[in-house]
């Protein structure tokens, strides 16, 4: 193995043949040309440009705000389905239940967005809510499909969990609910907070499911950039794709070092 250069040599191409496509993407972000295939020096017009258009700027508000309600209802719908599938052992319904929460993580967004727009158009005929499409149907759908994410993540620490710490604090004289926000919420926190994170990054993502759902005035960023790509790639989507980029990496970078002075202490 260690005369083999194969692996080292694919990992390499395979690693290359991702990033150089982000790096271009990024270097031509400063391109001074309207034409983003030509260079025509350096330029820092297009973040200009970028920060100008009322389009972006609003669609990235709309998809900050969906995401983070998206991520706190499907944390705290995750998080109750796991315990009730880790905490009450066996009872009537559990397969079903257990294959409902599974479900969305191998259906396809394609199918999940054309049955959550049957389900509001048939909603808003028997009940007349929702009326129109928008934020809310958004968060709805978000929430839906986002909640399975969490459920994992929460379900295996739950799993992991040592049970003798709820079953001291219960012969301690504690309560069901005591239990549940003194004892078992602290010990997940650290897993919840990644699904969280993970149910913010889906939804700040999602393209299909919210082009399915949404209606006027509720376009996401996503919805916007793919209608301004389908005309053509202009260089402000270029700046838009390298400001994601660094704060990605300004955030993995921060936790990062937080794991590190935490480990370190340890």
């Amino acid at each position: 193995m260690r005369g083999s250069w194969f692996l080292p040599a694919a990992s390499f191409l395979g690693f290359a043949f991702l990033y150089i496509p982000i790096l271009s993407l990024i270097i031509y972000s400063f391109n001074d040309s309207q034409l983003v295939t030509v260079w025509g020096g350096f330029s820092t017009r297009w973040y200009g440009e970028l920060l100008n258009d009322a389009q972006i700027l609003g669609a990235a508000w709309i998809s900050l705000k969906v995401g983070v309600l998206s991520a706190t209802i499907a944390t705290v719908i995750g998080t109750l389905a796991a315990f009730v599938l880790t905490r009450f052992g066996r009872f009537r319904g559990r397969l079903l239940m257990t294959g409902m929460v599974t479900a969305p993580l191998v259906m396809p967004e394609v199918l999940i967005g054309l049955s959550l727009l049957l389900l509001f158009v048939s909603m808003e005929l028997a009940l007349g809510w929702p009326s129109e499409r928008g934020m809310v149907t958004v968060v709805i759908a978000h929430s839906t499909f986002c909640a399975a994410y969490v459920a994992v993540i929460a379900q295996s620490r739950l799993r992991d969990m040592d049970d003798s710490l709820e079953e001291a604090a219960r012969d301690l004289g504690a309560g069901p609910v005591r239990v549940f926000f003194d004892i078992t919420l602290p010990v997940i926190a650290p897993a919840l907070v990644s699904g969280w994170l993970l149910a913010f990054t889906l939804s700040l993502d999602d393209l299909v499911i919210a082009s399915f759902v949404s209606g006027p005035g509720a376009s996401t960023l996503p919805m916007v950039i793919f209608s301004k790509v389908r005309l053509g790639v202009s260089p402000d989507v270029n700046a838009l794709a390298t400001l994601i980029i660094l704060i990605v990496a300004v955030a993995v970078s921060v936790a990062g070092w937080v794991l590190y002075r935490q480990s370190k202490r340890g």
